[in-house]
């Protein structure tokens, strides 16, 4: 889950991938932790993109697979998404 080349800390990254939405087809503008499993297991069979969204894609459904989607809406109770700046983050 945690690329050395990324910039981000493991925290940063699930920050980021808690805030993370779909950016197009059905479930667009849809948090990715929120789309059904069913969709990301389709997805998977037809290849998620070689980006960063097929990696996020990939992490979500592993997180749902072992029933911790709640901890990512925790995540985005809490925590800012990464765009948003402030002297906490």
């Amino acid at each position: 889950m945690f690329d050395s080349k990324s910039e981000l800390t493991p925290e940063q990254h699930l920050v980021k991938l808690a805030h993370a939405k779909m950016p197009f087809g059905k479930y667009a503008g849809t948090f990715l932790s929120e789309i059904p499993e069913s969709y990301l297991v389709w997805f998977k069979q037809k290849g998620f993109p070689q980006n960063d969204l097929g990696n996020m894609l990939s992490e979500i459904q592993e997180i749902k697979m072992n029933g911790l989607e709640g901890l990512l809406r925790k995540i985005r109770k809490d925590y800012l998404p990464p765009h948003t700046k402030s002297n906490n983050y």
